[in-house]
């Protein structure tokens, strides 16, 4: 099993970024954690970041033939882009959409999830703790043959 791992714009400031809001955990950190959560389930993972919408798309359509699941945390875009509403779509690979923080008690503008209408379970508002959720839900659900 292979699972890609997408995280959106600034996620790679973590650490540095509104520590009040995000913590003071570090993007390396994060990627550890994922890694590790991985090894231990002994699934293959490819970790990917941008700041670029086109590449975010172009690396879902990359998946198309080498991921079994996608995580992603499109940050910023999760409110604006259809464009990875339409990749996410295209692909129809199984995809849980992870958020650091609760969307639903942000600003009203962050409470749409063009991203997460693509997705077969959301997490928000768990911190680093939502990725390993993310990751566990899509081993159960690829390993049950839900996605079939």
């Amino acid at each position: 099993m292979k699972l890609l791992i997408i995280n959106g714009p600034n996620l790679n400031m973590l650490g540095k970024r509104e520590p009040t809001l995000y913590g003071h955990d570090t993007y390396n950190d994060l990627t550890r954690l994922i890694t590790d959560t991985c090894l231990a389930l002994k699934i293959e993972v490819d970790v990917y970041q941008s700041n670029h919408e086109g590449d975010i798309v172009d690396r879902i359509q990359q998946a198309y033939d080498d991921a079994d699941g996608i995580v992603i945390n499109p940050a910023a875009y999760t409110h604006t882009s259809v464009a990875i509403l339409d990749a996410l779509k295209a692909v129809a690979i199984p995809a849980v959409e992870v958020h650091l923080t609760d969307i639903s008690e942000r600003e009203e503008f962050r409470h749409v999830s063009y991203a997460g209408m693509a997705c077969v379970k959301t997490y928000k508002g768990l911190g680093f703790d939502g990725y390993v959720e993310a990751i566990k839900y899509l081993y159960e659900y690829l390993s049950s043959g839900s996605a079939n």
